[in-house]
């Protein structure tokens, strides 16, 4: 990095901190020790730092661009309907209704769709309309799931080892009378959530149905099968959140490969390509409450539902996910990484369990087997961040925070993994002798 560039970088950085707090507009992009991180660009697979250092990004702002940063075919949809149809506040566009046909015939849960911007949106939505269908108060929801900013649910995420088990809000200012309502369960639990729905009136089940933002945990078989067996019979909504699984680990989402419909589905992220769209679709009895509706009970607005752009994204990316093997590559070469990573570091004795699906892979660095939170409170965190930090030095990016998965996307090559896998164990090598 040179003077001029250093100057440059720490000059935006400090301009960032002096009006906006912390210096990130959210708080998971402040990551210790990348501070000074600017962006200049992104292309394909990688991005690039204003200090001139180019990475191959698995983070991938968590996921959104399956198809890759700038996609010319998604980026050009958006340019032109940008051009043709701007925000009305009235009325219905032709590419919102496009969009909703196209997630209508594609999810088996979804009959009916509401367009959002963020998938917290989405999740707020479907606990309120749940809510206002059942009458009841309670929801559950399971220790390592994130389903966004708000208070029902703002809570039991990445918890420390004395608050499993107990109430663990993620921020100051939620209200205890409305985390109250809801009920923390173990993932893979089924007969917990039985004994949850005897003791209390369970408004909905709210899960992802791979708890992706620890890593990956998947679901024992039978587990969603039996959830959706208990909620029928207390008459309670079982809620997918597959703002992260919707649309990357298929066009049916995950519920498609799991063989397992829930009553409302929330969807985002990859949905779009990293434009920002989200949505919530469900059994129409369910969907047609919202006001949306004339005379209907569960309130529903937003200035930006349904923008054009926005719309054009999410059709332009779907129809790309149709006509193009894209998730036969990203799979391909999730499962290779996979599979390398597990011999990459059985050849250095390290004990790992490498979890994922499709194109979203993470390396655990404990013993097995993974079936819940608990089981990942194991995890070598030093290891776990350490290796990520070191894989910096190859132009490998993953976030080095503990637990975050990771992504491969359709810019991604094979020639990618081979560097992933070497820097890998380049990283991991370093990090022991740093121990030694």
């Amino acid at each position: 990095m040179t003077t001029t560039e250093s100057q440059k970088t720490g000059s935006l950085s400090e301009r960032a901190s002096r009006v906006i707090p912390g210096g990130v507009n959210s708080g998971q992009r402040r990551v210790p020790g990348l501070e000074d991180l600017v962006i200049a660009s992104t292309h394909g697979s990688t991005f690039t730092s204003l200090d001139g250092k180019t990475f191959t990004d698995y983070h991938a702002a968590f996921g959104p661009p399956l198809l890759g940063h700038n996609d010319p075919d998604v980026d050009g949809a958006v340019a032109a309907a940008a051009k043709s149809v701007g925000l009305m506040g009235i009325g219905v566009s032709e590419i919102e209704v496009e969009v909703a046909e196209k997630i209508v015939s594609l999810l088996p849960s979804v009959e009916k769709v509401l367009l959002t911007e963020t998938g917290s949106e989405a999740t707020f939505h479907a606990i309120r309309v749940s809510r206002a269908a059942t009458g009841r108060r309670h929801i559950i929801k399971f220790q390592g799931c994130y389903h966004g900013w708000h208070d029902s649910v703002a809570m039991n995420v990445i918890s420390l080892p004395e608050n499993v088990g107990k109430r663990d809000p993620l921020s100051k200012g939620v209200l205890p009378e409305v985390t109250e309502a809801t009920i923390v369960c173990t993932f893979n639990d089924a007969d917990e959530v039985e004994r949850a729905l005897n003791e209390y009136d369970v408004a909905a089940i709210i899960l992802e149905p791979i708890p992706h933002n620890i890593g990956a945990v998947l679901p024992k078989p039978g587990f969603l099968e039996r959830l959706r067996e208990l909620a029928t019979k207390h008459g309670t909504v079982l809620i997918f959140d597959e703002v992260i699984t919707g649309f990357r680990h298929g066009l049916g989402g995950y519920q498609s490969v799991a063989g397992v419909t829930p009553d409302i589905t929330t969807m985002g992220k990859a949905m779009g390509n990293g434009w920002p769209i989200s949505a919530i679709g469900g059994k129409a009895e369910l969907m047609d409450l919202f006001s949306t509706a004339p005379g209907q009970p569960a309130f529903f607005a937003g200035t930006f539902n349904g923008h054009p752009p926005t719309a054009a994204a999410a059709l332009a990316t779907i129809n790309k996910l149709q006509n193009e093997p894209v998730h036969e590559h990203v799979f391909r070469l999730g499962e290779r990484a996979r599979q390398g990573l597990r011999e990459v570091y059985a050849g250095l004795d390290i004990p790992v369990v490498v979890s994922g699906f499709g194109s979203v892979f993470v390396t655990y660095f404990l013993e097995g087997p993974v079936e819940n939170y608990t089981d990942l409170l194991a995890n070598d965190v030093d290891m776990f961040i350490g290796v990520r930090r070191e894989q910096m030095k190859h132009g490998v990016f993953e976030l080095p925070l503990n637990l975050k998965r990771s992504h491969f996307s359709y810019a991604h090559t094979d020639d990618d993994v081979d560097r992933l896998l070497e820097a890998a164990e380049a990283s991991a090598k370093a990090v022991l002798e740093a121990r030694a």
